[in-house]
């Protein structure tokens, strides 16, 4: 603006001059410009991230009963059949599920069971570190 605009502005009546565009009345443009797309896609990413993980604890928990792997029960025996429990437990609803409808309980006969077994309490981690990613992201610790 030119300094004799600038006098001229100044000179009108409060009421009678132009309108300040400070944003708050552009948002349908900034809206179609991509402002709050930003904001839209950070949202559709953060469901993406947990639709995958999902299908891919699902995928491994299922592969796992697949391939005849064990589902451990609660025992005091041996340190790594604890660890391994603590790794079932991590699938939650899965994992009571399988207990409920007794699979998983078979004596181990094939080759493919201890990978299956492997399967499974890696599932069952995989979701327990998704929780704790997912807890870092809505408290903020995490940015994406």
């Amino acid at each position: 603006m030119g300094e004799s605009q600038r006098s001229f502005v100044a000179l009108l009546p409060r009421a009678r001059r132009p309108p300040r565009h400070d944003g708050r009345n552009l948002r349908g443009i900034r809206l179609v410009a991509g402002g709050d797309l930003r904001r839209a896609s950070k949202r559709a990413r953060k469901w993406i991230r947990g639709g995958l993980l999902m299908v891919s604890i699902l995928a491994m928990f299922t592969i796992g009963l697949a391939l005849k792997g064990k589902i451990y029960s609660p025992n005091t025996g041996d340190l790594l059949d604890i660890l391994n429990f603590a790794g079932d437990l991590g699938n939650g609803i899965l994992y009571v599920l399988a207990r409920a409808l007794d699979l998983g309980q078979a004596a181990v006969q094939v080759a493919t069971a201890d990978y299956g077994t492997k399967f499974i309490v890696v599932a069952g981690l995989l979701n327990i570190i998704s929780a704790v990613d997912a807890h870092s992201l809505a408290t903020g610790r995490k940015r994406s």
